[in-house]
């Protein structure tokens, strides 16, 4: 396989570099040789200080050089040697460093330095061909290691130029270049992404279908590296995974226990199944934010209440174990479970337990979230149930849009049979697998497997200096003027270190960075707004920034002055910065490997602009020409600050909170199996009805709000006095896009009809 090892630069840190002495005249030739004769880059350091950031930054270094001895002139922040080995070596193990020092390098290398060190240069003894030959070397071996095997073998097969006579059609590229704009195509993406796309009929790929060969073999070190017994590379998202572990396990009038609080594809697992689903019911807090559904769910005895509850389920099954339970680990808004005291709940109250770890793939990585994950290692006991874990790699990993991994850990006396779970796995899977996403799987595996939690403990550590720089912007304003505002984050406002209570800007990051106690929500400080939370059970993920705006106090009290965070997503977004999702006074972002200081700063600029826009109340024709543009009659007139008062007022006035805090805490009445209510979609047995006329009716599909995204009714649930208070809920959401034009809400589920400049909401329901 060839190998560009101009692309990976040598970083070479020495004080002596340019220098008019030999050592400085040696360097040069040195930098000269691995250029001219060894083909290889070079970047220059003349500090340990300078030389640790560039390595930060740079992940495509092959090797560092470092000189032992850097005249202290150079050395302003008093970095030694001996710091940078160990920070480097910290951050990547398996990165060549070679000491550049004199031949009394005995007396002076401690010991810990040796053993990290992987050679040493004698720069003004050895002649420069050999140590830039030395240095080359170490720089071919590395990088014959970076490459994970899959993708070893997929980038040997597509430089091995062979006439392919099998799909796909542009045969590695060519078939673009008989078009315009196929070449335009070509040139925009380069030729190795159409090198590798290649045909399931390769053999020396493996199968992806099969699980053998190359395929096979990353899926079984990923199992490795995750913790799993088996796992699976899905290549159509995490929906698909969990469609796959559903038909698995899950027939008809089996028993489903289901966090209301999931991803619309595991509802739509209900109604492939056709399984009957009872409810776990998550919290809420004031904000509108969602919690974790309480442990004492859990119990057998209130999992047999839901199920005697339920008239839809016939006698005959009203004392038959769930077959299945999932739930979402972490919430949308970060808040991460003990799955562990889960797991010893559910133990014998469920036959197979589901997470869905769609956006916390990372957490096996960091000792932070220890026993807050699916995959979590501890005893098993003979009568645990078999645990599956679907997880979207491509979310906070590394991996290309829609690659997903399923995990498979064995029960205590059930085990999960290869050769049968692939049957649901065939099922849903492609015959036509892309194999660029097996790639980005299996290198999004061996990042994790190589320096998992270093690269974990780097974005949670940002993720807290960005915290902790909100608030203090924050504190600084109101000690200027008890009156003035800013920005908040939903996290704890004081941190218990050795028995003293510390406010968190306060508190030292490492420690925040490592000590899981600061993020667990407690009774005793309820920062969280959650009631009777348990002991342990629930906390905080740092890297889920949840930013809040003026307008409601941490007890649920509208406040007289408000900013509604959709105001602010939508400025952050004509500055080309995207929110993951906006509530009503809150909104949430994601510190990922892929954020940088850049992306942080900026976001805090921006923030900061905003707020002069706000006090200056700047017209809005300047904020948002669009929406004045569109709708001039309700918009050309008002400010900013004005614009946001309007609305705060009106969700205040209209008590939108409350009403939502309502609706989402109703389980409705449920007339049907999801599954059946989709038969009468098919059937075409459904007709489009208005909110106004939906009393009694029951919908066909589910309705699910954004925000916050999880349905306040499911298809066969019935629109009665029991649900009124979301019947309501829904009229408020109507009133309020025909109240403020340009504010439309995703709601799936829900079309619209206009009539007379008005919208009005319909569903499909049964005729």
């Amino acid at each position: 396989m060839k190998i560009d090892k101009h692309q990976w630069p040598v970083l070479i840190i020495s004080g002596q570099i340019g220098q008019d002495n030999d050592a400085g005249h040696r360097l040069d030739q040195l930098m000269e040789e691995l250029r001219d004769a060894q083909e290889c880059s070079t970047l220059k350091s003349f500090s340990y200080e300078d030389g640790i950031e560039i390595f930060r930054s740079r992940s495509d270094l092959g090797a560092v050089v470092v000189d032992w001895n850097i005249p202290e002139e150079h050395t302003s922040e008093k970095m030694t040697a001996e710091e940078f080995i160990h920070s480097a070596n910290k951050r990547n193990p398996d990165i060549p460093l070679l000491l550049l020092t004199d031949r009394t390098w005995a007396n002076q290398v401690p010991t810990d330095s040796l053993k990290k060190a992987s050679g040493f240069l004698w720069i003004l003894s050895d002649t420069i061909q050999f140590l830039a030959g030395r240095v080359e070397m170490h720089v071919m071996s590395y990088l014959q290691k970076l490459h994970p095997a899959f993708l070893s073998k997929l980038i040997k097969y597509a430089q091995q130029y062979k006439y392919a006579w099998h799909t796909p059609g542009h045969m590695g590229g060519e078939g673009f270049l008989r078009s315009p704009a196929g070449e335009a195509l070509y040139k925009f993406f380069g030729e190795n992404v159409f090198r590798a796309d290649l045909s399931i009929s390769v053999p020396e790929l493996g199968s992806l279908l099969d699980h053998n060969g190359p395929v096979g073999d990353s899926e079984k070190f990923a199992a490795r590296t995750f913790g799993a017994d088996q796992t699976y590379y899905v290549l159509n998202g995490t929906s698909n995974c969990n469609q796959i572990i559903w038909h698995s396990q899950v027939l008809r009038d089996d028993i489903a226990f289901v966090d209301r609080n999931c991803h619309k594809s595991l509802n739509y697992a209900m109604v492939i199944t056709e399984a009957y689903p009872i409810y776990m019911v998550p919290r809420r807090n004031r904000l509108g934010i969602i919690g974790p559904v309480r442990l004492s769910e859990f119990t057998k005895k209130s999992i047999q209440n839901k199920v005697h509850s339920l008239s839809l389920i016939p006698g005959r099954l009203k004392n038959a174990r769930p077959v299945m339970s999932a739930l979402t680990n972490s919430t949308y808004d970060g808040i991460c479970y003990n799955v562990a005291m889960i797991k010893n709940e559910l133990m014998q109250n469920v036959e197979n337990l589901h997470f869905d770890e769609a956006w916390y793939a990372y957490a096996r990585f960091h000792p932070m979230y220890k026993h807050r994950f699916g995959m979590t290692d501890q005893e098993m006991h003979k009568d645990h149930p078999p645990v599956f874990v679907s997880q979207s790699t491509h979310k906070l990993l590394t991996a290309f849009s829609q690659s997903s991994m399923l995990h498979i850990k064995n029960g205590g006396s059930k085990n999960i049979v290869p050769d049968e779970f692939n049957e649901s796995y065939m099922m849903h899977g492609s015959t036509s697998p892309q194999y660029s996403m097996i790639a980005s799987l299996d290198v999004a595996t061996k990042m994790m497997s190589d320096q998992g939690e270093q690269l974990m403990h780097d974005i949670i550590f940002e993720a807290i200096q960005l915290r902790k720089k909100v608030v203090s912007i924050r504190k600084e304003y109101i000690a200027q003027d008890p009156n003035a505002w800013f920005f908040d984050m939903w996290q704890p406002q004081k941190v218990i270190i050795d028995n003293r209570s510390v406010d968190f800007e306060d508190a030292d990051t490492e420690f925040l960075a490592t000590d899981p106690g600061a993020w667990v929500m407690s009774k005793d400080h309820n920062w969280h707004g959650f009631e009777d939370i348990e002991d342990n059970y629930a906390m905080l993920d740092p890297i889920k920034l949840t930013f809040t705006t003026p307008g409601i106090d941490a007890n649920g009290q509208m406040q007289e002055r408000g900013i509604p965070a959709v105001v602010v997503t939508n400025f952050l977004t004509q500055q080309g910065i995207v929110c993951e999702k906006s509530d009503h006074y809150s909104w949430l972002m994601l510190n990922s490997l892929g954020t940088t200081r850049g992306k942080q700063g900026t976001l805090l600029s921006e923030l900061l602009h905003f707020k002069d826009l706000y006090d200056a109340n700047r017209p809005l024709r300047d904020i948002f020409p669009d929406l004045v543009k569109n709708y001039p009659d309700n918009y050309s007139a008002k400010g900013l600050k004005d614009h946001c008062q309007d609305m705060h007022i009106y969700i205040k006035e209209h008590n939108i909170l409350e009403k939502m805090q309502e609706a989402f805490q109703i389980i409705p009445e449920q007339a049907m199996k999801p599954a059946n209510a989709y038969h009468h979609v098919v059937k075409n047995n459904v007709e489009y009805v208005e909110l106004a006329n939906m009393m009694g009716r029951i919908p066909a599909v589910m309705i699910v709000p954004y925000p916050p995204g999880i349905p306040v009714m499911m298809g066969g649930e019935i629109m009665n006095n029991r649900s009124r208070s979301i019947h309501e809920y829904l009229q408020l959401r109507q009133d309020f896009e025909n109240s403020f034009p340009g504010y439309e809400s995703d709601i799936h589920g829900v079309e619209r009809n206009r009539r007379n400049g008005f919208k009005y909401f319909k569903t499909l329901c049964i005729k």
